[in-house]
């Protein structure tokens, strides 16, 4: 009796981990894909949302925009089209949080670098202060590839309105007045058809990894 098992335990063993194999695939061709959400106002924190949308619960799109970039050039929402983007709000005087953000955005500027699918755009909330050379300069400093990554500064209020209608990323509404400021660590992924996919913490490496891993979610949604 212990000679047949012995005979056939090769062959045992080769039909244990082929099951194993087939039991797997077959698990995972069940599972449905991974779908990110599209965020409508509804779906998000009421803080976060100005209070005309909050009730809003499909259609939520961001708004054109006209602004100018770290080169002076007009950047609006036709420079994005056909585009996954990742967008945050920041200032270049900023001490605390956006220096992280920014280096996390340049750790993902880094990861998408060939990838034509994807852009990124940040948003300066002090745009008085944020000249075209001002941002030129924090540009160069911190490796920013005008190809892939635009910092855009331009009229305040359109900018802390996109910010509060558009991305649905900051708490207080913001007049756009000379002494009013917003400030957020949200990144938002936004999709092709200029809808919010999802909000991370641009200062949180995890974060940065989720948000890197649903981006290759959303890719995969359009083969």
């Amino acid at each position: 009796m212990l000679s047949f098992f012995a005979k056939y335990k090769f062959f045992g063993i080769v039909l244990f981990f082929l099951s194993t194999v087939i039991i797997f695939l077959f698990y995972n061709a069940l599972q449905p894909p991974k779908k990110l959400p599209v965020y409508q106002p509804n779906m998000v924190n009421s803080e976060l949302v100005d209070s005309s949308l909050q009730f809003k619960k499909k259609y939520h799109r961001i708004a054109d925009f006209s602004l100018t970039n770290q080169n002076g050039r007009t950047i609006t929402q036709e420079d994005y089209k056909g585009t996954i983007y990742i967008a945050d709000f920041f200032f270049t005087t900023c001490p605390t949080i956006c220096p992280i953000m920014t280096k996390n955005m340049a750790d993902i500027q880094q990861k998408i670098m060939k990838d034509q699918e994807v852009l990124l755009l940040s948003h300066s909330v002090t745009p008085e202060i944020d000249s075209v050379a001002q941002l030129k300069k924090y540009a160069v400093e911190k490796g920013v590839n005008d190809s892939k990554w635009n910092l855009v500064t331009g009229d305040k209020k359109q900018i802390y309105e996109l910010a509060r209608k558009s991305y649905m990323a900051v708490k207080t509404d913001g007049d756009g007045g000379p002494f009013d400021m917003i400030h957020t660590e949200n990144f938002i992924l936004v999709d092709k058809e200029r809808q919010v996919r999802g909000f991370y913490d641009g200062t949180d490496k995890e974060e940065i990894t989720r948000l890197l891993k649903d981006l290759e979610v959303l890719k995969a949604s359009y083969e």
